[in-house]
């Protein structure tokens, strides 16, 4: 049996009848090994999920390929068909666990169907779904002012969105129209959306269209593990004079930037940089931007806020995932001065501020006040980030181990001194890992990177585990 049970984990396919619970399952993988060692075991949750009765994983990939975008692609050669989630897990259709380390992107941050923003939802769906900001509700104007309360300065207007492409749109127009300028500044290998204002402030060939995308410059990466300068931020901001200086009318419009690049591969900006831009910036006229879609909402632990790690104040905030814990909800919050400028214009969103989300929203700012999110994202982070380091050492593949609270990541390479990308062996890691029961995501520009990004809820146990299953992976390779 054990021999049988190594042959499956190894060949990713499953042994088990779709009755078997994730419970004797754990027991199960937690016997046995390839070579009779003990694997790792996922902790105890008490939670069984009801029964699936829906269509097969097979059904479901025939009719998204019939029906849906053939953009849409999938992770692991054999997708899951996930159907159920409590707090930090997920189940599939056989109601076998997971550990959920990717958090539907770095979106899921109080716990997958917390009960709190799940009663919030349903609450205001049974009394108002939707009406319009045309008439008045108290749930957009409650979660303005809670939102608002947890930004510095005169950071208090808020404008909401549905996603946070849209967020950056805005922000963009925002700037460009409160300046009277065009030309931004982005940084490279940044990401901030796929529609046409963020397409051309995105710096990552893979996601970008052969279409018109003007007035966009992008300054060096201050990159701390591939970037020319090292840890230099300063040495790296003087690209940003630079292109003002050669590439512009000296007038620039704004700068946009993520404290830690996320779809980027979790790159935490240089220390010193954001400080020198931003005075840089202000000194020709243009706004700062900060892009907190992913490093907002406490996912940093040591801060509320990304950029508030460099001790910079931005002029507008942008923000989504995280915000509505899954809900399809952004939001844009700046300064009186700078909001008053689309009153030039006719601005109006359908859904920006629909009563549904923003209760989901202020649920979500509740949550992580009351259970300590952000203090859990410190503890459970240091203490996750130095385990990972601990297998730095042990693996020679593993080039480098970044980020902060629960946004980690993780560089795996074939050289360490050329710092080859490994991508093979990141979808390998991936895959058996998941047949391990941990599902974690990949991103940087050569697809070489473990994003680290769970719900906030996330334990020391769960991180353990984590790192013991990566462990038992790499020593398998």
């Amino acid at each position: 049996m054990q021999r049988i049970l190594a042959k499956a984990l190894s060949a990713r396919i499953s042994i088990f009848p779709r009755a078997v619970t994730q419970s004797k399952f754990s027991t199960l993988v937690n016997t046995v090994g390839e070579d009779d060692t003990v694997l790792p075991k996922m902790p105890p949750f008490d939670y069984t999920p009801p029964p699936y009765t829906g269509p097969s994983a097979d059904e479901i990939i025939k009719k998204r390929k019939a029906f849906l975008s053939p953009s849409i692609f999938h992770f692991y050669d054999d997708p899951l068909n996930l159907v159920d989630g409590k707090m930090q897990y997920l189940f599939d259709d056989r109601g076998r666990r997971y550990l959920d380390a990717f958090g539907g992107i770095a979106t899921v941050y109080c716990g997958h169907c917390h009960p709190e923003v799940v009663d919030a939802i349903v609450s205001q769906t049974k009394r108002l779904q939707h009406s319009t900001i045309l008439y008045l509700n108290h749930a957009i104007a409650d979660f303005a002012e809670a939102l608002a309360s947890k930004l510095p300065g005169d950071l208090k207007v808020v404008f909401f969105t549905n996603s946070g492409t849209e967020a950056n749109e805005l922000a963009l127009l925002m700037a460009r129209l409160y300046t009277s300028c065009h030309d931004v500044i982005s940084i490279r290998n940044g990401y901030h959306g796929n529609a046409a204002g963020t397409m051309g402030a995105t710096a990552q060939s893979s996601y970008k269209f052969n279409v018109v995308q003007t007035g966009v410059h992008h300054a060096q990466n201050p990159d701390q593990y591939r970037g020319i300068f090292g840890s230099d931020g300063l040495k790296y901001a003087r690209d940003v004079d630079d292109m003002i200086t050669y590439g512009t009318s000296g007038r620039v419009a704004a700068f946009i930037a993520e404290a830690i690049q996320g779809v980027g591969g979790i790159m935490e900006l240089a220390p010193g940089y954001l400080p020198a831009v931003y005075s840089t910036i202000r000194k020709a006229g243009g706004l700062c931007i900060a892009d907190e879609v992913q490093s907002g909402f406490a996912r940093t632990g040591s801060h509320f806020w990304g950029f508030e790690a460099h001790g910079v104040v931005p002029d507008i905030v942008t923000m989504a995932k995280g915000i509505g814990n899954g809900i399809p909800l952004g939001a844009v919050v700046t300064t009186p001065a700078i909001a008053k400028v689309l009153t030039q214009r006719s601005y109006f969103n359908t859904f920006g501020g629909n009563p549904v989300c923003t209760a989901a929203g202020h649920a979500v700012l509740k949550v992580i006040d009351r259970e300590n999110l952000q203090q859990n994202a410190f503890n459970v982070g240091l203490h996750l980030k130095q385990r990972l380091n601990s297998l730095k050492e042990k693996y020679e593949i593993i080039g480098d181990v970044r980020g902060r609270g629960l946004m980690l990541g993780m560089e795996l390479v074939t050289d360490r001194q050329l710092k080859t990308p490994a991508k093979a062996e990141t979808v390998h890691v991936m895959d058996q890992m998941k047949e391990m029961g941990v599902l974690i995501g990949k991103g940087g520009f050569f697809g070489n990177v473990f994003r680290i990004t769970p719900p906030l809820c996330f334990t020391k146990d769960d991180a353990d585990f984590l790192v013991d299953v990566m462990d038992y992976t790499m020593s398998k390779m």
